[in-house]
């Protein structure tokens, strides 16, 4: 008797517990609201702009709210231009 696959049994969590597509995008948004000079997304989205990432200001709004998935050269890149360890970013803070 064989196994049949049943579509969506078997799959790959893609979420965080709470439904959001990552779990750095609150920390990035804390970090960057608390800088000393005004940092809006806007300016941020041109400094990871400058380290040769192309994200604008709607993609951090998205990654910030937690719509969007981030990837591991993202998160390197918002680390180094709020300088931070990454690490930092992806703190669980329950």
């Amino acid at each position: 008797m064989s196994k049949m696959f049943k579509w969506g049994v078997n799959m790959y969590k893609n979420r965080a517990e709470n439904g959001l597509n990552n779990i750095c995008g609150k920390k990035i948004k804390e970090i960057r609201e608390s800088l000393p000079e005004t940092t809006s997304q806007k300016k941020l989205a041109d400094m990871l702009q400058i380290e040769g990432l192309d994200l604008d200001k709607n993609a951090i709004q998205r990654i910030e709210s937690g719509q969007r998935f981030v990837t591991d050269i993202e998160l390197k890149g918002i680390a180094k231009v709020l300088k931070v360890e990454y690490k930092i970013l992806l703190e669980d803070e329950r």
